[in-house]
């Protein structure tokens, strides 16, 4: 076989691709059918984070089937100042179907992929959680990721408001008027007692201590905290924990990278990580949440669901 010739043939998956190939919803449709036929997120592998001379390079590696796949990141903390995004990468797709023994399927937009699944696994906690359709968002952050999660639960939900929480009201402002603009959805920059009328409050910020006090968050409102990826950082607080039904993506992966998780039990606020309960179960039905009191779903993104998230996209774009 040429090798040289089958790397060049690989199809390429550009951004733009990977966002006609797969609206919001059918992202999140997906990670629940996978659910839904047993895929355990515990038996996930972790990612691994390498140092390099100007930031991080990050690897995370799936498989489910027939099908393996990983992405590739690099975190470059100074590429602002370059005009360069500061995370940049690829997915690269192996196995069926038609590309039998593993052989390479396919590489696809990291960036764009990950914006895609990321807010589809929250726009998932949500569905699964929420005691009916949110129609007022909450998002903290004024980023890449407060858009994309305003898009998704946008597609997903049909919301009718949208709070922007920012250090920076400026930022805050601006992006409440591309939320009016592109979606249709009436939004304006807030403060962080706007949770007090909160339906889904969505944290996608880079902070390491809390954003709000939980015992603002209404009773029926669902908290997504995804901002944190350290055990030593969170975006809520020890009174939300307390009072909430905490669901993970995985109690294993929470115990590694979720602060938002592992701070609550270092402080007693949860008793321990079998307090909370995870996607698969609540999928399953086996787990589900409390009466009268607030939901609060921790992500911190995991291999497996950029594996089906590409595998979908591929599959729309190759057949």
């Amino acid at each position: 076989m040429d090798t040289h010739r089958a790397t060049a043939s690989l199809p390429w998956i550009d951004g733009p691709a990977v966002r006609a190939a797969l609206s919001p919803r059918a992202a999140v449709d997906a990670l629940e059918a996978a659910l839904a036929a047993g895929l355990d997120p515990e038996a996930d592998a972790p990612r691994t984070r390498v140092a390099t001379a100007a930031g991080q390079l990050l690897q995370m590696p799936s498989t489910r089937g027939t099908e393996v796949g990983t992405k590739l990141l690099t975190l470059t903390p100074d590429n602002p100042e370059r005009g360069l995004p500061v995370i940049q990468g690829v997915y690269v797709l192996f196995g069926a179907p038609g590309t039998p023994g593993q052989a390479p399927r396919a590489v696809l937009d990291g960036v764009e992929l990950t914006g895609l699944r990321t807010s589809a696994v929250s726009a998932l906690g949500v569905r699964l959680l929420a005691d009916a359709s949110p129609r007022h968002l909450v998002v903290f952050g004024t980023g890449v990721q407060a858009w994309e999660h305003a898009l998704t639960f946008q597609d997903v939900f049909g919301l009718e408001w949208v709070s922007v929480v920012g250090r920076d009201a400026g930022r805050a402002a601006a992006l409440a008027a591309r939320i009016e603009a592109e979606l249709g959805v009436t939004a304006s920059a807030a403060g962080p007692e706007a949770v007090a009328e909160a339906d889904v409050v969505v944290t996608c910020t880079a902070a390491t201590a809390p954003l709000f006090d939980g015992t603002l968050v209404p009773e029926h409102a669902t908290v997504v905290a995804m901002g944190s990826h350290t055990t030593d950082a969170r975006e809520t607080d020890d009174a939300l924990a307390r009072r909430a039904t905490v669901a993970v993506e995985s109690r294993d992966s929470a115990a590694r990278e979720a602060g938002d998780v592992t701070l609550a039990i270092d402080s007693g606020a949860l008793a321990g990580i079998e307090d909370t309960v995870t996607l698969a179960e609540l999928v399953a039905g086996t787990a589900r949440r409390r009466e009268g009191a607030p939901a609060l779903f921790v992500t911190t993104g995991m291999p497996w669901q950029d594996l089906v998230v590409a595998s979908a996209v591929a599959r729309e774009v190759l057949g």
